[in-house]
């Protein structure tokens, strides 16, 4: 399946990238991030245990499900004040 990816703020200025169009065989959101933890060191600031994930733009688990074309964000957990 291909998917884009997108990656905000300190996820992205750590891996380098904002959005990327990636072709990958995985079932899960945390397959994903599994997946890409592989990829290196840059990769393992997705091991963030305050990481979070929007699927189609719509705020998910780790947990959810991945289908062909759906947009993947991870950014951090963010606060106001």
């Amino acid at each position: 399946m291909i998917i884009e990816l997108c990656l905000f703020a300190r996820y992205r200025e750590a891996v380098g990238i904002e959005r990327e169009r990636i072709e990958i065989d995985v079932t899960s959101i945390a397959d994903l991030r599994d997946t890409l933890l592989g990829r290196g060191d840059n990769w393992a600031v997705l091991a963030d245990p305050k990481l979070c994930c929007a699927r189609n733009q719509t705020l998910c688990s780790l947990e959810s499900a991945i289908a062909d074309g759906d947009e993947i964000a991870f950014f951090p957990q963010m606060t106001g004040g």
